[in-house]
């Protein structure tokens, strides 16, 4: 009678520290990247106004176009991780290396496209007269690290698949370092101004494309596959990321909605709106963190044909995800009177964004249990799936927070309706989760 249980808390333990060794330091990876926006802005502040307009705008469209392809790290991870599982490791580099060329293909193309059109995209943004040549200039150059930006993403999938998350926090941070010092030595140390920053960027970027790219050659020669590119290969890798290319699509237009209607509700709407999705979004890399982890483990488990195994670290990374979300919401209701000062003296914005954060507090653990799931489907390969359940979702977002400004309630309304979204999303990932149709076992979905 004791042995059962007795096996089932080393099977969790085991759960556990895969899922603490992986998730680390993909958080601490994930928190990196916004550090490099960061960073330019404090460089760039110090020029001008109008030069850190310019940055905001074209930060905001360099961000938007790298996010879009946010598909090339998902789906490389479930594709790599299957084959690990399978024992496969050459075919497994050589599925990272097909991601790695559709990344550059795609970064070559965006760049084709940024160049010429550069100062219609900034006055679509709407950029002030005065802003709208520094946003030119940085975007023209920025989009020349676009390509490394792809192959980063691409990569650090390769290295979720093959289960390290190390590796990509050692680069990531490497990357920040080397961004903040180059930027700083080119805008004031060569007078290059607001194109000196845009230039530090993009040799960080290409560092770190560069740091990666040693790791996955030195796999490939290691385990004997190819480098060269593969059409069917490439093909392939693009056809499993279509999906999850739809997905994120889906969930920009949520998020891009939620602030224009944000913006028709006021002022202090809309700066209480944007300080409460910043704060959003750096709960969402905690979870994140926990996704990746089950992007990889999932992936490894199908790919080693344990159904059950998979089934079992499912469960268990629900009751993690949910268990964070718990506590990230107690620490947004015990922190929000200290940190909202830290973006605003106004109190207009302060008491608007107040009751909006125990909404936002309250669905922590629904978002804890999304961000699981979603990591375990996609892990699967079930981008399909993803893609349907979001668009599903936003057909239901969208008219209930078009209705906001009429029915009133405000930003906490706004929000009530941003936390239906999450629910949508968990009532359809977790009815996949439980049909058991995902669990596809085999080296190849």
């Amino acid at each position: 009678m004791t042995q059962a249980p007795a096996h089932s808390r080393k099977v969790r333990r085991q759960h556990d520290r895969e899922i603490v060794a992986l998730a680390v330091p993909a958080f601490g990876a994930l928190v990196a990247e916004p550090l490099f926006v960061l960073a330019d802005s404090a460089i760039v502040g110090h020029l001008g106004t109008a030069q850190l307009a310019g940055l905001g705008v074209a930060s905001a469209l360099l961000t938007t176009a790298v996010s879009i392809f946010v598909f090339l790290a998902y789906a490389t991870t479930a594709a790599v991780a299957r084959r690990v599982g399978a024992g496969d490791l050459k075919s497994a580099i050589r599925q990272g290396m097909d991601g790695v060329w559709l990344a550059l293909l795609l970064g070559a193309a965006v760049i084709v496209l940024v160049l010429p059109t550069a100062p219609g995209l900034v006055d679509l943004f709407g950029a002030s007269e005065t802003a709208a040549p520094y946003a030119t200039t940085y975007l023209r150059i920025s989009s020349l690290g676009i390509p490394a930006m792809l192959v980063v993403l691409a990569a650090t999938g390769v290295l979720r698949g093959l289960q390290d998350t190390k590796t990509p926090l050692y680069v990531a941070v490497a990357g920040f370092v080397s961004n903040g010092i180059l930027n700083v030595v080119l805008v004031y140390g060569a007078d290059l101004g607001i194109a000196g920053s845009a230039w530090g960027t993009v040799i960080a970027q290409w560092g770190m494309a560069l740091a990666y790219l040693v790791v996955v050659v030195r796999g490939a020669r290691k385990h004997g596959a190819s480098l060269r590119p593969d059409a069917a290969g490439i093909r392939a890798s693009a056809q499993a990321g279509a999906p999850l290319l739809v997905r994120t699509l889906s969930l920009r237009a949520i998020l891009l909605i939620a602030t224009a209607v944000a913006a028709r509700l006021g002022d202090a709407d809309v700066a209480a709106h944007q300080i409460i999705l910043s704060l959003w979004s750096l709960l969402a890399f905690a979870l994140d963190a926990i996704a990746i982890a089950g992007q990889a483990i999932i992936g490894r488990y199908l790919g080693a044909g344990d159904a059950e195994g998979a089934k079992a670290v499912c469960r268990r990374m629900v009751q993690w995800g949910t268990a964070v979300g718990v506590v990230l919401g107690v620490l947004v209701v015990i922190t929000r009177p200290l940190f909202l000062p830290l973006f605003t003296s106004d109190s207009a914005v302060t008491d608007t964004a107040l009751p909006a954060l125990v909404i936002v507090a309250l669905s922590q653990p629904i978002s804890g249990v999304v961000f699981v799931l979603d990591g375990v489907l996609m892990g699967a390969g079930d981008g399909p799936y993803l893609a349907w359940a979001m668009l599903l979702t936003l057909a239901v977002f969208t008219p209930a927070a078009l209705l906001v400004p009429t029915v009133g309630g405000g930003l906490t309304t706004l929000w009530i309706t941003m936390t239906l979204m999450m629910t949508v999303r968990m009532l359809t990932l977790w009815l996949r989760a439980r049909s058991g149709r995902w669990i596809v076992t085999g080296a190849t979905r």
